[in-house]
């Protein structure tokens, strides 16, 4: 693979810089903002989402699909946590880890949805104490037998509704204690699968359940500081090709009234829609979102992120709309065909050049030709911006991160697998 010596990403690093400053852009100061972008890494892409309720625990329905079976996923929470710290020795600047409620820490015993608590969780805090790294948090309403007939917090049997309900009170509760421990606010994600796979009579009806369900869940309020609420919005899973209760419109909508968090995944969409393009939208209306990337490929199939058009153009949008600070950024994708390790560095690593990317943009000159109607030059200025040397700052930024720089990792990633996870 390519080798770099550090006089070289140096060298590249200040005939980058230099052109940059020419188009009035500080690429120091680009790289300190960059720093403040902590993405939230999925824990379930080191599994195939199968948790650690029991030995062997997979995914199960729920509109979710992991295809392939490559070799090495981690069996266990050591050999989970262990793959989470190589990832994030192959990452520059610092990032977060979001955990599921399958994930938790039960010993060998047993505890049901509506039966976890704090203790099946502390030594999740105490790992990520030990890195100096925070945890964000999702209820899991999924791969259970009280989610097979496709509705939770939606049924209309109300002993199904009860136990979920109960299994998301307890998921904040741990929440706030992990927001506590690690002091810094911990995000609580809710997405639910609850949908129809045919053409549904009562949506009203299962809708109307749904917000009794979250009226119930919310009335008990957490300090911000530690816990914040966020709820998911789908299209479609598979299963629920024809409705899903808990739409865009919907969250939004309950979003905005009760002073939650949006959570905006961009696979969750119709795949002609921009979802880059409904950011400026809600923080007119909102002061934060949580942002789950992705990449759907003609549906909602959480690919591996990568540097293209959508993610940049969602990055751009928040860094253009001034909300940099204001935007939660997690990942979600899952993918069982190739290396898992590969697939998370990769993919954050996407994920953090859209940013970098968008950062060094010169916004106020680009926002200064528009506002002058000079369109040709704002147009022309945006492509010469294609070819600039913006894979010169990231190897920098890799350098003074001391990870790997360009694809350097691949070498990495190649040994952990030949030393370590093709022995499991």
């Amino acid at each position: 693979m390519l080798q770099l010596t550090q006089k070289e990403v140096e060298a590249d690093f200040r005939r980058a810089s230099d052109l940059y400053a020419r188009y009035g852009v500080d690429v120091e100061t680009s790289l300190k903002k960059l720093d403040a972008v902590q993405i939230s890494l999925h824990c379930w892409q080191a599994d195939d989402v199968g948790g650690f309720e029991h030995e062997g625990a997979s995914l199960q329905g729920g509109g979710l699909a992991v295809t392939g079976n490559y070799p090495g996923k981690a069996r266990n929470i050591d050999e989970l946590r262990r793959d989470i710290e190589k990832v994030l020795s192959l990452l520059p600047g610092r990032q977060r880890l979001n955990l599921h409620a399958s994930y938790g820490d039960f010993s060998g015993s047993k505890a049901d949805r509506d039966a976890i608590d704090v203790s099946h969780f502390r030594s999740w805090a105490d790992w990520a104490g030990e890195l100096k790294m925070s945890l964000d948090f999702n209820s899991t309403l999924f791969s259970h037998p009280l989610a097979a007939s496709g509705f939770t917090l939606s049924s209309k049997d109300k002993k199904i509704r009860k136990f979920w309900i109960e299994h998301v009170k307890r998921c904040r509760e741990i929440s706030e204690y992990l927001g506590k421990t690690q002091g810094n606010t911990c995000i609580h994600n809710l997405w639910i699968a609850d949908g129809a796979k045919d053409i549904p009579v009562d949506r009203f009806g299962h809708r109307k359940l749904l917000k009794q369900s979250l009226d119930e869940i919310y009335a008990v309020s957490f300090e911000p500081v530690y816990m914040k609420d966020a709820l998911e919005s789908k299209l479609f899973g598979i299963g629920s090709e024809a409705f899903v209760v808990g739409s865009h419109e919907f969250y939004l909508g309950y979003a905005l009234m009760n002073k939650k968090l949006i959570c905006i995944d961009n696979g969750h969409f119709h795949p002609t829609e921009v979802v880059g393009d409904k950011i400026s939208s809600i923080f007119q209306y909102t002061d934060e979102m949580l942002l789950h990337l992705t990449r759907g490929l003609r549906w909602d199939s959480d690919h591996v992120v990568v540097f293209n058009e959508e993610i940049l153009l969602i990055a751009q949008e928040i860094v253009r709309s001034a909300v940099l600070d204001k935007v939660y950024v997690g990942l979600d994708f899952f993918d069982a065909s190739i290396n898992r390790i590969g697939a998370y560095v990769t993919g954050t690593r996407a994920a953090q050049k859209a940013f970098l990317y968008a950062l060094l943009e010169p916004v106020e000159l680009l926002q200064q030709l528009e506002s002058e109607n000079r369109g040709f030059e704002k147009l022309a200025t945006l492509e010469e911006l294609k070819s600039m040397p913006f894979g010169a700052v990231w190897n920098y930024y890799c350098l003074i991160n001391n990870v790997p720089p360009a694809g350097m990792y691949i070498d990495e990633i190649n040994k952990y697998e030949k030393e370590i996870s093709s022995k499991r």
